[in-house]
């Protein structure tokens, strides 16, 4: 999933599974891996991606283009407002978005004063990010909704958040977890935003915010921030462990994908 490519069918430009985009960092497809029996997740119906506030008229065109029937933003009421999405004349999807905050200051707000942000305080800030994400309320609900919607909604979906890394990458690990995939291609998959084409997007977006609270930040700090480690995803799936045993007694007791629900997920995104 690593060559350049050309979708003929909406004729859209591809770096590996990214979209080429003008103002949304990170738009990928996240199907296309194994799972047990040979089958593999559907490619052209699972997306993600950061916000769209920059997108432009050619990225409203694309996303047009791949008929996307739900989207799911992650991002709570300040962020929709500060940043709302630009959307394509023709839009007709159904979005779901949360009534209040879902992030405790992330990281592309800055905030907690101006510091010196090191590479060890910008990892421990991302971890505290992932340690609260499974007991913050409104993301038990989003992710619950998020569920729900790929279950009951037919055409392809869209989930994002502000860089569409953090709470968009859990949700996107979650079910490709429910699906089946094994977890070394699930933290493959979570680590590529590391790889995204976009950078400079987020960075424009964000980074002026960023150093007005920490001043000029070096660029291990910023990696840390700005991308994703292998341990935030092991912390988030840590948590969940040490709290409920599983992460199949999680999806299922906090976030309603019982068995039935996973068949029904498997048997819609699985080919």
């Amino acid at each position: 999933m690593t060559s350049d490519s050309l979708d003929t069918d909406t004729n859209t430009a591809r770096i590996g599974p990214f979209f080429v985009t003008q103002g949304i960092h990170n738009l990928r497809d996240y199907g296309g891996y194994a799972v047990p029996g040979g089958g593999r997740v559907r490619t052209g119906v699972l997306l993600r991606s950061g916000q769209h506030m920059e997108a432009s008229d050619a990225d409203l065109d694309l996303l047009h283009a791949l008929d996307i029937r739900t989207v799911i933003d992650l991002r709570g009421v300040s962020e929709r407002a500060g940043f709302p999405c630009r959307r394509h004349p023709k839009f007709a999807a159904q979005v779901l978005a949360y009534d209040g905050e879902t992030s405790n200051s992330p990281p592309h707000e800055g905030g907690g004063g101006r510091v010196v942000m090191t590479p060890q305080k910008a990892r421990e800030r991302m971890l505290a990010v992932y340690t609260r994400m499974p007991v913050n309320p409104a993301m038990i609900d989003m992710f619950s909704r998020y569920f729900k919607a790929l279950d009951e909604n037919d055409g392809g979906s869209l989930v994002h958040c502000f860089a569409g890394k953090d709470r968009t990458g859990i949700a996107a690990s979650l079910l490709l977890h429910v699906l089946g995939v094994h977890h070394d291609d699930i933290v493959e998959e979570f680590l590529l935003t590391n790889a995204a084409p976009t950078r400079a997007i987020l960075e424009r977006q964000s980074l002026p915010r960023m150093e007005a609270h920490y001043g000029t930040i070096e660029p291990e700090a910023l990696h840390n921030l700005m991308g994703v480690l292998p341990e935030y995803i092991d912390t988030y799936i840590a948590k969940v462990t040490e709290d409920h045993g599983s992460l199949d007694t999680y999806l299922a007791t906090q976030l309603g994908v019982d068995e039935a629900r996973k068949q029904r997920l498997r048997a819609r995104l699985v080919a």
